[in-house]
């Protein structure tokens, strides 16, 4: 391979590896838009799983262990937004962002006791960067998802089931029927409640799971506000991806590019001889910035297909139908 195609191959790498945690989360958010429920608590989420999964791994070294609990510690938090919104029918808006002030005070109390820790060996040995030989050695692409974390192919592997949940299953089909029209939904027989219960929760889950990733894996310490906004790209991700969980592994790979070409930049850019420096807070910035354009552009086009479910963030009262 010429050197060309091996910085290629190598910063497709580097992209997978920091887009993962973004799509974890964005396929946490999507799973719990579709049943009508409003996502803006993934922040929250990712770092309770971000502090309980790396807190689990620093005192037992089991890796699923720690990637169970991290998946937990964000499935409580969803539970608690569910009772408040689908039991008690509370605002939505209020709720996710009271979940993400929440997850970020309770991550910081858990974390109090392993901020600078390492891990020990037995977890990065599971769970750090792994080689599939003959399919890492595949032209450009190989690197990038054969010789990386488990994460990178469970993440990817999470969206495709994911998609063919929601698209080719009964049970798909009414979750999505649930957060189009519930009362529909529910007149023919469709237990409303359960849909969002299971549905928020199994969401919350993919969100702590995101969070372990990126505090074991990715950065591999724990330490506040770790996360640094990723849950909030996750939110703006959903809607980029049109609540669409294929679509969502290109909103998250996008991501990791333009921070992986953030850190290329940092030493300056190379120009006919020139060395052009960047501010480091603008490189901070252009992941974010770039997030928000191409939002811009989707939303702009007002197509049916690119729409929100129709019932989402509206609670649901039976006594109404």
């Amino acid at each position: 391979m010429s050197a060309f195609l091996i910085s290629v191959a190598l910063f497709l790498q580097v992209t997978a590896s920091l887009g993962t945690h973004v799509l974890l989360g964005t396929l946490g958010g999507i799973l719990t838009e579709r049943v009508g429920n409003t996502c803006l608590g993934i922040e929250g989420m990712m770092l309770l799983g971000a502090s309980t999964g790396f807190l689990v791994a620093y005192n037992t070294g089991n890796a699923l262990l720690a990637v169970l609990a991290a998946g937990a510690a964000g499935a409580a938090g969803a539970l608690i937004y569910a009772i408040i919104t689908v039991s008690l029918r509370g605002n939505q808006v209020v709720t996710g962002l009271a979940l993400t002030t929440f997850g970020s005070g309770a991550a910081g109390l858990i974390g109090m006791s392993i901020s600078g820790k390492s891990l020990p060996e037995s977890i990065n040995n599971v769970l750090g960067i792994h080689t599939i030989p003959v399919l890492s050695d595949i032209p450009v692409i190989g690197k990038m998802l054969f010789e990386q974390s488990p994460f990178v192919l469970g993440a990817i592997f999470c969206a495709i089931i994911i998609y063919i949940y929601l698209t080719k299953t009964n049970t798909g089909l009414n979750a999505r029927v649930v957060g189009e029209s519930p009362a529909a939904a529910d007149a023919s027989g469709i237990n409303v409640t359960l849909h969002k219960y299971i549905h928020t929760i199994l969401g919350g889950f993919l969100c702590g799971v995101g969070g372990g990733y990126y505090s074991m894996v990715y950065v591999g310490r724990w330490q506040i506000d770790l996360t640094a906004g990723a849950g909030w790209i996750s939110v703006a991700l959903i809607i980029f991806a049109m609540w669409n969980p294929l679509r969502a592994i290109l909103g998250a790979y996008l991501f990791g590019a333009v921070r992986g070409l953030t850190f290329k930049l940092q030493g300056g850019l190379v120009l006919f001889g020139h060395t052009i420096t960047f501010s480091a807070q603008l490189l901070d910035m252009a992941p974010y910035i770039v997030t928000v354009l191409v939002l811009l552009f989707i939303t702009m086009r007002n197509k049916r297909e690119y729409q929100a479910p129709a019932a989402l963030g509206s609670p649901y009262f039976r006594e109404n139908r």
